[in-house]
């Protein structure tokens, strides 16, 4: 029986959270910003899309966080002739008892390191939807729910390099967050070309948080308080994306509840006990720009309507 105050449990959690955060930065060096996405959209219930060119640190990033977070970890390695019974798992049948008994793939994990995803066909692209959206998986008409807690972190690749097929808009929206890694600085690349290979430092690399720990932490971010002026900004900035002229639909109530959740969840991370506006702003990029679609006519893409929205949108 626990005996700890609902106060003392969650300062507890926070000092967990913490050191999982330090963890994963000592892997991934002067990249705090994106770290603290990844973790957001954990403790927001949702998944994360890593978009970049090879040989930055996407797999690393994924790799460590899955590692901090623990529990059941799987990498899926996608490649164009991979099939959705190679995620998702098939059911064999049993010539002794004639039953079919059914072999989970590796989307049965807590968290699921879905690496180069767009170098999969679409068919089986979408063999994720159902899982990254309900949190289980139907096979030969069969319902299996998925550990919980379910983490997908996602890496691709730039479109314009061979072999890579875009992901669907569906797809795409069944990602909370997309962030960049991007080049390092030159001080990180003197530290990575003089520091132990990362690869050693994840052997190395030893959980923080457990699958019952990360449910606490998402249910302290769903509870953290959100004022009146910070919805009003919340609603001020999804109305913006709905009447951009560059945009072909803005985004939809699914999306402003994800925007609420999520900012909720980076404020968690700050150590907050409510939401500021900052904690909007510095999510809204990484949730709009992936869904937003420009218009055939228009010379900008999602990132820089959701740049432009926030610039222009009033701060309360």
């Amino acid at each position: 029986m626990n005996n700890q105050s609902p106060a003392r449990s969650g300062s507890l959690l926070a000092d967990d959270l913490a050191r999982a955060r330090s963890t994963v930065n000592d892997i991934i060096v002067d990249k705090e910003a994106v770290v603290d996405l990844a973790f957001s959209a954990l403790l927001a219930g949702g998944h994360l899309l890593i978009e970049d060119l090879p040989g930055v640190g996407k797999t690393t990033l994924a790799h460590a966080l899955s590692i901090a977070v623990g529990g059941n970890w799987q990498r899926i390695q996608f490649t164009s002739d991979m099939l959705p019974a190679d995620i998702l798992g098939v059911s064999i049948f049993r010539r002794e008892d004639e039953q079919f008994e059914f072999r989970p793939g590796p989307i049965f994990a807590n968290v699921v390191l879905a690496d180069e995803i767009n170098r999969a066909t679409p068919r089986t692209q979408s063999a994720l939807l159902e899982a990254m959206a309900e949190g289980q998986a139907t096979v030969d008409g069969h319902t299996h729910r998925l550990p919980q807690p379910f983490y997908v972190i996602a890496t691709q690749n730039p479109l314009d390099l061979t072999g890579t097929y875009p992901l669907p808009d569906s797809q795409l929206d069944r990602f909370l967050l997309r962030t960049r890694i991007g080049y390092p600085s030159a001080a990180e690349e003197r530290r990575l070309l003089t520091e132990p290979d990362r690869r050693d430092l994840l052997r190395d690399m030893e959980s923080v948080l457990d699958p019952a720990r990360v449910l606490e932490l998402i249910e302290l971010a769903a509870g953290l308080h959100v004022s009146e002026p910070i919805l009003d900004y919340i609603q001020a900035l999804v109305a913006a994306t709905r009447t951009h002229p560059a945009v072909k639909s803005g985004l939809s109530p699914r999306a402003a509840l994800a925007l609420t959740q999520t900012s909720r969840a980076h404020a968690l991370i700050m150590q907050q006990d409510f939401c500021l506006p900052d904690n909007v702003r510095t999510v809204f990029p990484a949730l709009a720009g992936h869904r937003l679609q420009p218009t055939a006519e228009s010379h900008m893409d999602g990132d820089a309507v959701a740049a432009e929205i926030l610039e222009s949108t009033p701060v309360p």
